[in-house]
C-alpha cells in the first residue's frame, strides 16, 4: 500500500464527530455493585445490595443470583441506591448481577450456606493436598495472599493454585448445569512468591473471580475454598465467546548438508490468558524436543541429508473471549512496590521507553496528569490523533517506520510500531505495559497478522488497547465497530487469536548456531530458527495461520 498521508478535517465534521462522542458519553451509564449484605445466607432470607446506577424505579431491570431469577414478589424495594430482596433456591454459591437498561452490573459473590465446603478438621490425614485457611479471604487483582495447610509439597515442580474465573454465557443455563471454570496463577506477573509443604504465597491473577480455589498438585486436589475478589477500582468481564480451530505448519528443504547437523525450529503455540483459554492440541506430525517453553514449541531436526524436505504441521483449538473493561478512574491507586511495575516499566530490544525523545514526548502528552489510567488513554488518544491513518496499514508496511522511534520522529506508525510505541511512551510514563500480537480473523476465516498492547491498573490487572484498530486501521473484509475510537480503549474482541505477549526471549541451543529470525510475524520472539553442523544452505517456508472453523456462541 501507498504511504497515507492524513485527511484534513472540517470544522462540520469535527462537531459531528465531538457531538457523537457527547452522545456516547452522555449515555446511560451500567449500574454498579458496591456491597452485599449478608454475604453468607439461605435461601428465602433478605439480602441488600447497595451501589449506584441502579434507577429509581425497577420497571423492567432486575437481579440474578447464582444464575438463577428471583420472581416479582421477591423485590422488597428497589431504589437508585439500594435494592432489596428475598433470595431465590440456590443450588451453588455464585455471583450477584444487577441489569439495568440491558447493561450488566460487576458481579458480587453471594454463598450459599449449605453449599460451603467447611475446613478440614485434621490437615494431617491423607495424602492429596489440604487447605486450612486463606489470609486474607478477600482482595482485588494483584493482592498476595497466604494458603496454609499440609501436603502442599516441597516444591512446587508442575503444582498449581487456581482461582475460579467466569465469563459470559448467553442465554444463562441453570446454575446446576453450568461446569466451574478456572484460571491458574501464572509464573509471569510473580504470581508465586513462596511454595512449601504447609505454606503457599501468591498472588490474585489477572481474570479472576470471586469463587472456589483449588490446589492441584502431583497428589491430587484440594477440596474448594472460597475467595472474594473484591475492592478492584472497576469491572472486567469475558464475553461474546468465539472457538477457533487453527493449522499451520513449517517447510523445511535442505540445499546442502553434511553430517552431523541439526536445525532447531521455535515455532509458537497459541498463548494462555484470561480471555484466550482451552488450548487444546488437536493434531501434529511430530513431537517437539521441548514442549511449551515460553508458549514456544522447540523442534530439532537432525543429521538433515542434502535434497531432503521435512513438513512439519499442526492444529489447535482454542477459546477466545472479548474483554471489556469500566475503570472508576477515580478509585485508581498506585502501588509503588509493585513487581509488576519493576518488571514491566524496563526498556527492552523493542520497547525503548529509556530514550530521552520518548520520555520527552511522554511528559509532553500526559503532562500533570498523575493517574496511570488517565496517563494511559492520553497516550491512546495521541496515537491516534497524531500518528495513525485510518486505512489498512497492514497491507504494506514499506511505507511506514520500522521501529516506534522512527514512528515517534515521523508521527506515521502502523498497527505494529503504534502498539510499541504505546508500550515505550506507556513505561517511559511509570505505567506497566506490553506488546501482544497474533492474528485477526474475519468471518471469511481469513486471518491477518495484527499487534495492539495491554496496561496494568494496580487491583484491577491488565488493560486492553488497540490503537491501530481504535483509528480504523481495520484491514479489508474484516469487521469495523462504529465506536472504534472509544471502544479499542479498554476493550478487545473475540476476532483475534494472540501468540505472545511481551517480548518472547529464546536463548540459542549452541553458541555456534547460526540463527534466524522473522520480524512483523505473528509473535515476538527473538529466535525462529538455529542451524548447527554441517548444514550449508536451507531454505524454510513459514506458511500462515489457516482457520479451520468457528463457532460463536
Amino acid at each position: 500500500m501507498r504511504r497515507q498521508s492524513r485527511p484534513e478535517c472540517s470544522g462540520t465534521a469535527i462537531f459531528v464527530i465531538s457531538l457523537a462522542a457527547l452522545l456516547i458519553s452522555c449515555g446511560p451509564k451500567p449500574p454498579h455493585i458496591d456491597s452485599i449484605e449478608p454475604k453468607i445466607g439461605i435461601p428465602g432470607e433478605t439480602i441488600t445490595i447497595r451501589g449506584y446506577n441502579f434507577g429509581k424505579e425497577r420497571d423492567e431491570s432486575y437481579v440474578t443470583i447464582a444464575g438463577g431469577s428471583p420472581t416479582n414478589f421477591s423485590y422488597l424495594d428497589w431504589s437508585a441506591d439500594q435494592i432489596t430482596l428475598k433470595t431465590p433456591e440456590l443450588g451453588e454459591t455464585g455471583l450477584v448481577y444487577v441489569y439495568v437498561k440491558g447493561k450488566k452490573s460487576n458481579g458480587a459473590l453471594f454463598s450459599n450456606q449449605a453449599s460451603l465446603p467447611q475446613p478440614a478438621k485434621d490437615v494431617e490425614i491423607g495424602f492429596g493436598p489440604a487447605i486450612a485457611s486463606i489470609i486474607p479471604q478477600s482482595g482485588p487483582v494483584g493482592t498476595l495472599i497466604t494458603i496454609t495447610g499440609n501436603n502442599f509439597g516441597s516444591s512446587r515442580e508442575r503444582s498449581a493454585v487456581f482461582f475460579n474465573w467466569e465469563g459470559e454465557q448467553f442465554p444463562a443455563p441453570p446454575p446446576e448445569a453450568r461446569g466451574a471454570e478456572f484460571i491458574e496463577v501464572p509464573d509471569a506477573e510473580f504470581g508465586y512468591d513462596l511454595w512449601s509443604e504447609r505454606e503457599i504465597r501468591v498472588r490474585v491473577p489477572d481474570g479472576a473471580a470471586s469463587g472456589n480455589l483449588e490446589i492441584r498438585t502431583l497428589r491430587g486436589q484440594s477440596r474448594p475454598f472460597f475467595f472474594d475478589v473484591s475492592g478492584m477500582p472497576g469491572a472486567k468481564t469475558f464475553g461474546d465467546k468465539r472457538s477457533y480451530t487453527i493449522s499451520y505448519s513449517v517447510n523445511i528443504k535442505v540445499n546442502e548438508a553434511e553430517r552431523s547437523n541439526s536445525l532447531y525450529l521455535w515455532i509458537p503455540r497459541p498463548m494462555v490468558s484470561a480471555a484466550q483459554r482451552n488450548i487444546e492440541l488437536l493434531s501434529r506430525n511430530a513431537e517437539p524436543f521441548v514442549e511449551n517453553y515460553r508458549g514456544v514449541n522447540l523442534y530439532k531436526l537432525d543429521n538433515l541429508a542434502p535434497d531432503s524436505d521435512v513438513h512439519i504441521t499442526m492444529s489447535y483449538k482454542v477459546d477466545v473471549y472479548a474483554v471489556e473493561t469500566n475503570v472508576r478512574a477515580q478509585s485508581v491507586r498506585q502501588e509503588h512496590d509493585s513487581a509488576v511495575r519493576a518488571a514491566y516499566t524496563q526498556a527492552d530490544s523493542l520497547v525503548p521507553s529509556e530514550n530521552p525523545r520518548v520520555k520527552a514526548m511522554a511528559r509532553t502528552i500526559t503532562g500533570q496528569e498523575q493517574n496511570p489510567y488517565l496517563k494511559a488513554r492520553r497516550i491512546y488518544e495521541w496515537l491516534i490523533d497524531e500518528c495513525l491513518a485510518p486505512a489498512d496499514t497492514e497491507s504494506d508496511n514499506t511505507g511506514f517506520p520500522h521501529s516506534p522511534l522512527e514512528a515517534l520522529a515521523e508521527k506515521q506508525a502502523d498497527t505494529y510500531t503504534a502498539a510499541l510505541l504505546f508500550c515505550a511512551l506507556g513505561r517511559a510514563s511509570g505505567i506497566p505495559c506490553v506488546p501482544l500480537s497474533g492474528v485477526l480473523v474475519n468471518r471469511s476465516r481469513q486471518t491477518r497478522v495484527h499487534y495492539w498492547a495491554e496496561f496494568w491498573i494496580d487491583g484491577m490487572g491488565w488493560i486492553p488497547v488497540d490503537p491501530g484498530l481504535g483509528a480504523g486501521a481495520v484491514p479489508s473484509a474484516f469487521q469495523a465497530r462504529a465506536d472504534r475510537t472509544s471502544y479499542y480503549f479498554g476493550n478487545t474482541d473475540s476476532q483475534r487469536i494472540t501468540f505472545s505477549r511481551g517480548h518472547v526471549n529464546l536463548s540459542q541451543m549452541d553458541q555456534r548456531g547460526r540463527t534466524t529470525g522473522r520480524t512483523r510475524s505473528y509473535s515476538l520472539q527473538n529466535l525462529w530458527e538455529e542451524a548447527v553442523g554441517g548444514i550449508e544452505s536451507y531454505s524454510s517456508l513459514w506458511g500462515d495461520i489457516t482457520v479451520t472453523g468457528i463457532y460463536a456462541q
